[in-house]
């Protein structure tokens, strides 16, 4: 058995401990906005919130989140994800969309640790978050934008 918890609910599992925690939120919780990309932690499309900090879900074994908090894009919240989601749909970051709910786990999780993020910061905090549709100018924008509205 496997117990965490997921959004603040708990969450009792007997599934393999090395199934991937991507497959347990998609399959088994039924919890899809965390995407499938390349499942071998390269893409970011599958990044969540382990214990507070990004992890990508796809190469995660469910055997070692045991007593774990799990944040997923369906559950994230505070001040940090509330700017970023809106300086989201501000300026349209999205186009196809695939990338965003990793791209909006790992701009929160900056957020969160650097108040005024810089170009170099934004840089490292999103590299491995691939975007297939390029939109990395508005996703930086929107990251600089949501720490504006967060200062004042």
């Amino acid at each position: 058995m496997t117990n965490f918890r997921v959004n603040g609910r708990d969450v009792e599992l007997d599934i393999d401990p090395e199934t991937p925690l991507l497959w347990v939120l998609r399959d088994e919780l039924r919890m899809t906005g965390t995407k499938f990309g390349c499942g071998i932690a390269q893409c970011g499309a599958c990044t969540v919130m382990l214990d507070g900090m990004p992890r990508r879900s796809c190469v995660t074994p469910i055997g070692t989140i045991d007593g774990s908090e799990v944040t997923t894009i369906e559950g994230i919240d505070g001040p940090e994800a509330e700017a970023i989601k809106a300086a989201w749909t501000a300026i349209d970051v999205p186009q196809c969309g695939w990338c965003q709910s990793g791209q909006v786990m790992s701009a929160t999780a900056l957020l969160q640790q650097v108040a005024k993020p810089t170009d170099e910061d934004i840089d490292n905090a999103m590299a491995g978050n691939i975007c297939r549709c390029a939109t990395y100018v508005r996703i930086r924008k929107a990251i600089h934008d949501a720490a504006k509205t967060l200062e004042g």
